[in-house]
């Protein structure tokens, strides 16, 4: 097991320059970890068991599973009323007697581990295109002042060359902060499609999951039907045909053990309430940004939140001479140096801008 997940948790680890919000890094690494954790578990057979395996009498029992697998297995949805042990074999298995229209066919199981890994994929790509938009900045204009372990004087000069930087590029940082912004609503409709998908792929069966079975043991025990059986069910049925010594054709009523179904109900459960709070966070992160977009006044608080220890006068005089591209490379600054250094340099960038000698 660790060595079939161990490649997946270095994706985990953090860079010491973060220019990502803890919910940004929580859509696209977190859940993506998640998502495709769970497909490499569903493919591996030695942990979760045979795929299918179904009781048949007379015929080869591997051409039976494979046909049963890729072809799809049913129940019949008013067999899960009745007693187990007296009325039916099993939750869902009883004789249709003739009437097709009554079952239930469930033909996404063989496809769950595929559509977990394209979530996970999906979940990684607003990542992706803000590490293809970002290209190091952060890191670049650091350049190490994350760590007070430097003399005074390569401090000074890294302090001078970002000064110059930010005089040389003062109202250039927009499509930054902006492209930033964009990636981070991407996770909001990214989160909100997934939901969507889950539904639609477990035949609408997904949006109501998690209620149901929340719900599940106050319900009368005469009136229940577990939803975890119901949508993932553990024994369905599955007609074979083939043709007898004389060429008239046989009817094979298979039972079939579905294994991966056990591991498919614990795992839709967790990610229908980890989605669902994933996309209560993100919109409420949308509403923040928008905030900080809309509502200038909003940010000395916030980057006075973010340095330790600074003068909430000079926040406000900063953000009163920056635009919010400039004031965000600031804010991103505030997160990613030392507190005494960025102190200390904001000072100077105050002062710099108060007396006139950058061009805003």
């Amino acid at each position: 097991m660790l060595k079939l997940l161990g490649s997946l948790s270095q994706y985990l680890k953090s860079s010491p320059i973060k220019t990502e919000s803890m919910l940004f890094r929580m859509h696209n690494k977190l859940t993506a970890v998640m998502l495709l954790a769970c497909s490499a578990i569903l493919t591996a057979t030695q942990y979760v068991g045979s795929p299918i395996s179904c009781i048949v009498q007379g015929l080869p029992e591997h051409v039976v599973n494979t046909y049963c697998w890729i072809t799809s297995t049913f129940t019949m949805p008013d067999a899960y009323f009745r007693q187990v042990g007296k009325e039916v074999a099993h939750p869902g298995v009883s004789n249709d007697f003739g009437d097709f229209s009554a079952r239930k066919y469930y033909t996404y199981y063989q496809w769950v581990c595929f559509a977990l890994f394209f979530q996970g994929v999906l979940c990684w790509l607003p990542q992706w295109l803000w590490n293809a938009w970002e290209n190091g900045l952060m890191e670049t204009i650091v350049m190490g002042m994350n760590l007070s372990m430097d003399t005074k004087e390569n401090i000074e000069k890294k302090k001078n060359v970002l000064m110059e930087y930010l005089t040389l590029n003062m109202k250039r940082h927009t499509s930054y902060v902006y492209r930033y912004f964009v990636c981070e609503f991407l996770c909001l409709v990214n989160i909100i499609g997934q939901l969507y998908l889950m539904n639609h792929f477990l035949g609408g069966e997904f949006f109501s999951y998690g209620t149901r079975v929340l719900q599940f043991s106050n319900m009368d025990q005469e009136k229940r039907v577990d939803p975890m059986v119901y949508v993932f069910p553990r024994m369905t049925k599955c007609i074979f045909h083939k043709y007898g010594p004389s060429g008239t054709i046989q009817t094979h009523d298979s039972l079939c053990l579905l294994p991966l179904n056990v591991f498919n109900e614990k795992a839709y459960i967790f990610f229908w309430f980890w989605h669902l709070l994933m996309a209560l966070l993100l919109l409420g992160l949308v509403v923040y940004r928008l905030l900080i977009i809309f509502a200038p006044s909003f940010r000395p608080r916030l980057l006075h939140m973010a340095a330790k220890r600074l003068p909430i006068e000079i926040c406000r005089s900063v953000n009163s001479k920056v635009n919010l591209g400039d004031w965000w490379i600031l804010y991103g600054l505030a997160h990613n140096m030392d507190p005494i250094i960025y102190r200390e340099f904001l000072a100077e960038f105050v002062k710099k801008i108060s007396n006139g000698k950058m061009n805003i």
